[in-house]
């Protein structure tokens, strides 16, 4: 039985890949199976361009890409596992999607969709179909109004800017006294670099104190504070401040990034966003409403 509902759990992934409007090809009809007739089976009605046929049964050319295109999605990092020729697709038609459909009949001619856990697992696997088509229907045609990623726009407009980075060098020495003789011979004219590659006792002391460019949050508050401060201009020092290692003093060297984004810019992406959010509301609600008018009774003593 657990080997089935892992079955049942391969389908609804599956069906995740290729799109709950392909539910009802995913479920097909199936043969009948008359007597004296072991695999002679019904032809459905179909739709779409007929690539093969199983004992009267068709696969579908659109069924056989999608399927496809859901492989490739699952090797997407192994390129030479890819199916993308006409012979490789054919090879896959022929080699998995008929053999698969023979074994189906074969399944089906032996009775087995009549033995009680694989009907538990086929209701429980078109259990979990059924809510992926509902809860798609009803997320279906939710609108969001151009105000409404306006507002949004104008209320996150800080939160939505490029990530700044700067370009900061530091001095990392154990006591106070230390870093104000530094800091004095600084505002001498004495070379940031230089100083940092004597005295400082940061790991970035050999490169003369640079670290790169850097966001805010990548060190601790007070470096923060002091090396994203709005009034530090390029090229110039900070104060002493402490941190974990001793005391420092930094320098700005350039600053890039920070731009704010247009609306144009952002506009795709809010209405994405709010749509989601919307869906999801509407999910929780429906859910809400459908629980209180339910009766739901709950067993906890026999969950162990």
């Amino acid at each position: 039985m657990r080997k089935l509902r892992n079955v049942s759990l391969v389908i609804v992934t599956t069906v995740l890949f290729l799109g709950c409007d392909k539910i009802g090809s995913i479920i097909g009809s199936k043969p009948k199976v008359t007597s004296g007739q072991k695999k002679a089976v019904s032809a459905p009605l179909v739709k779409g361009t007929i690539v093969a046929k199983v004992n009267n049964t068709p696969i579908m050319l659109e069924d056989l890409n999608q399927e496809i295109d859901a492989y490739n999605n699952m090797v997407k990092d192994k390129p030479e596992a890819k199916i993308s020729t006409r012979d490789q697709k054919l090879n896959y038609l022929k080699n998995e999607v008929v053999r698969r459909v023979l074994l189906y009949q074969e399944a089906l001619s032996r009775g087995l969709d009549r033995e009680d856990d694989v009907m538990q697992a086929l209701e429980k696997t078109k259990q979990d179909l059924l809510v992926m088509a509902f809860v798609r229907q009803e997320a279906e045609n939710i609108d969001v109004s151009s105000k409404e990623v306006e507002d949004y726009y104008n209320t996150y407009k800080e939160q939505l800017k490029e990530p700044e980075s700067r370009q900061i060098r530091e001095i990392v020495v154990l006591t106070e006294q230390e870093a104000k003789d530094i800091l004095i011979q600084l505002l001498q004219g004495v070379d940031f670099a230089s100083l940092a590659k004597e005295r400082s006792k940061g790991d970035s002391g050999k490169v003369g104190g640079d670290l790169g460019f850097i966001q805010k949050g990548k060190k601790f508050t007070q470096f923060d504070d002091a090396a994203f401060v709005e009034n530090l201009e390029v090229g110039k020092y900070s104060n002493i401040f402490k941190g974990p290692d001793g005391y420092y003093i930094i320098k700005l060297e350039a600053r890039r990034g920070g731009n704010q984004k247009s609306l144009s810019d952002m506009w795709d992406d809010i209405k994405k966003g709010l749509t989601f959010l919307k869906q999801q509301k509407k999910i929780e609600d429906l859910i809400g409403k459908l629980s209180r008018e339910s009766k739901l009774e709950f067993y906890e003593g026999e969950i162990k």
